[in-house]
């Protein structure tokens, strides 16, 4: 039986990285503070989210969420060869 045909939610890896072509753009929304909110709890405090680069829609979506979510200390693009503006890089404040 493959994961589509079973009814138990797919279990991620949480380890500060979150692939959003994984899933479907409408969720980023509650998605993106859900996945805050597991990473401190875990003890992580610098994210990345990769968005892509497309027409910047998506990316645009996360900063949003980004910029009302009290945890977050900050954000920006990443730099280098690391994603550049498909991915943003996220200091969240400590516990």
């Amino acid at each position: 039986m493959s994961d589509f045909e079973n009814d138990q939610p797919l279990e991620l890896p949480i380890d500060g990285t979150l692939d959003l072509h994984n899933f479907n753009p409408r969720d980023v929304k509650e998605l993106i503070p859900a996945f805050i909110e597991e990473c401190r709890a875990r003890g992580i405090f610098q994210l990345r989210i990769i968005h892509g680069k497309g027409q910047g829609v998506l990316r645009e979506i996360v900063r949003s969420a980004l910029a009302k979510h009290p945890a977050v200390g900050s954000f920006r693009h990443e730099s280098g060869s690391g994603g550049s503006w498909g991915a943003t890089v996220v200091d969240l404040n400590p516990l």
